[in-house]
């Protein structure tokens, strides 16, 4: 079971209220009390179920948990905001009366595909946590017609910079003389895993799809789009 004690910004953060950098401003700006004294210091430690946080005179509690799914389209960067305006997945989100939610677990600015929002950190865990072994397939097209050795070379992996990057399983969809489709399974996904095992191989990726986590799929829900999980969804990935 998780820890019940945390930093004030993690608590903030695991009962849904906002995120951890919010909840540092609100800590800053004197906005937040514990246990009926104002508290400043983003180091504190607190019992989510024995010490009493306050914001703005009202004690909180966890919000309403929230499950969602995102076809996200290429091009959009997953953060809240940007200093480079660029396009951000919130965009396609209500921009009133939307509860807070996070992303659980991230895709690049040039992928596209499945992605996962909650206010349950302890949930959003489960996928991105690497001891939970939580499976996320992809189907990658390459500029290049799959020779035979690409595939046993990520299934054995391939030194990238300080990490080791494996495939857990990589199975030819299709290939033609110019461009090849592959469906790439990873369990412990690093950042840019599938790119940069590519480009130790000198392969260029022409498209990255994330089309399931879990047992959640993306199917056909439309490109910037987003859909509720259903309770079986919710669970799967709970169990």
């Amino acid at each position: 079971m998780p820890s019940p004690i945390a930093s004030l910004p993690r608590a903030l953060s695991k009962l849904g209220i906002c995120s951890r950098t919010q909840a540092e401003k609100f800590i800053a700006e004197k906005k937040v009390l514990v246990n009926g004294k104002c508290e400043t210091n983003i180091q504190r430690r607190v019992h989510l179920k024995n010490d009493t946080i306050e914001m703005a005179g009202a004690q909180l509690v966890a919000s309403e948990k929230y499950y969602f799914m995102m076809n996200k389209p290429r091009g959009y960067v997953t953060t809240t905001s940007d200093e480079q305006r660029r396009k951000t997945v919130f965009e396609c989100f209500p921009a009133h009366d939307f509860p807070y939610v996070f992303p659980a677990g991230r895709l690049d600015k040039a992928s596209e595909g499945l992605l996962l929002f909650t206010n349950d950190s302890q949930w959003a865990e489960r996928i991105t946590a690497p001891k939970f072994r939580c499976e996320k397939k992809y189907h990658v097209q390459i500029g290049t017609a799959a020779y035979e050795k690409i595939l046993p070379q990520l299934k054995e992996g391939i030194q990238s910079d300080n990490d080791f990057l494996v495939a857990n399983d990589v199975v030819l969809v299709r290939s033609g003389q110019k461009n090849s489709w592959l469906e790439i399974v990873l369990v412990e996904g690093r950042n840019r895993h599938i790119r940069r095992m590519m480009s130790a191989l000198h392969i260029k990726i022409l498209r990255l799809i994330r089309i399931s986590i879990g047992t959640i799929r993306l199917g056909t829900l439309p490109k910037g789009q987003f859909r509720t999980l259903t309770n079986e969804e919710i669970l799967s990935i709970q169990k």
